[in-house]
């Protein structure tokens, strides 16, 4: 599997002879005229000008994360430096920008603790979390976790994404370096790890992404993605493994919960090469009955049938926010600088 990294250096190809779709030029005009995609009861409008701004006015290079706050407000992570916030309304206005000049956001999670919302943001160049308020203050930044023996220098820890537990201590997902999970405490002191890379079950080649499950009945677990395996894996929240999911053809970003179903954004199925992400929605079993952009789910005695990309719905989706009507929002690495789609649900 090619990582992040090679992508980019071969990016030069797509110079040579692929064009990159620029970003669309018509500014937060509502179209509801886009083709219905997804299946059974998740079937979506794709709405492909819902966040699209003004490029000289507020730019963006890659749109990572997106995570809705308590008041409704949708909260873009890009890793452009002159705003690594974007923060919309529903109809895809934006509110409000900032920055922490982050040149590898990468991770964005929202939480409650003590009834104060906070965001955990990863940056992946700069080797660092952080704690922020959603205006931007910057209550503490974590540099890589010396204690637990296995990082020796910032260079191996490229956290990708965060776990927060309702007392606020949390869970950093490196899956952009030796893949371990690290435990902090609220406060940012390091607790302790498990996994490490490799193809066993209880570890990871790209953990790239953890959730906490809320789901009825699944207890107090971690859901991590192992991307590069196209799987991903219940944790008890002490890193016992509990259990590994197959997901064939599905390269996975982060799990995101809502509503008792599971979400991922599907990066890549086949090629790195070209376009050919889409979006999973998976039940209560963990079986996907949707893929909004790709073929119909289909399971064999063999598991999941590798699905098969539209060909012109997503370009390198990276992420999933859904809002309180279902509705589906879609930022996108490495698309040529387009801003979040829309999945109106219907």
């Amino acid at each position: 599997m090619t990582t992040r990294r090679e992508f980019l250096k071969v990016s030069s190809m797509f110079g040579a002879g692929l064009s990159i779709p620029t970003t669309f030029n018509i500014i937060n005009k509502p179209s509801l005229k886009g083709p219905i995609i997804g299946h059974g009861e998740h079937r979506y409008r794709l709405d492909k000008e819902w966040g699209t701004q003004k490029p000289n006015r507020i730019p963006v290079k890659n749109c990572h994360e997106m995570i809705q706050d308590n008041s409704g407000r949708l909260i873009l992570l890009t890793d452009h430096l002159k705003n690594n916030i974007i923060i919309y309304n529903l109809d895809g206005k934006v509110k409000d920008t900032w920055t922490l000049n982050l040149p590898g956001a990468h991770g964005l999670t929202h939480a409650e603790i003590s009834g104060e919302e906070f965001l955990f943001i990863t940056d992946t160049e700069i080797n660092k979390v952080y704690k922020t308020t959603l205006a931007g203050k910057v209550m503490f930044e974590l540099s890589f976790p010396r204690e637990s023996g296995v990082y020796q220098e910032a260079s191996q820890w490229k956290p990708t994404e965060v776990a927060v537990l309702p007392d606020g201590s949390f869970y950093v997902a490196d899956g952009y370096g030796l893949n371990y999970i690290t435990k902090f405490s609220a406060e940012g002191e390091y607790q302790h790890h498990f996994g490490g890379k490799g193809q066993e079950n209880d570890l990871f080649d790209c953990c790239h992404g953890i959730a906490l499950d809320t789901r009825p009945g699944k207890g107090e677990e971690l859901l991590i993605t192992s991307r590069s395996t196209q799987q991903f894996k219940r944790f008890s929240l002490d890193g016992k493994h509990l259990e590994t999911i197959d997901l064939n053809g599905c390269s996975i970003c982060r799990p995101v919960i809502r509503d008792g179903l599971l979400y991922f954004a599907v990066i890549v199925t086949k090629d790195w090469w070209n376009y050919d992400g889409m979006v999973a929605v998976l039940d209560s079993d963990n079986n996907i009955i949707s893929l909004p952009g790709g073929t119909s789910p289909l399971y064999t005695q063999g598991g999941l049938e590798p699905p098969t990309y539209d060909g012109t719905s997503f370009m390198n989706p990276h992420d999933v926010c859904i809002d309180q009507d279902g509705n589906i929002y879609v930022p996108q690495w490495y698309s040529g600088k387009t801003y979040p789609v829309r999945l109106v649900r219907v």
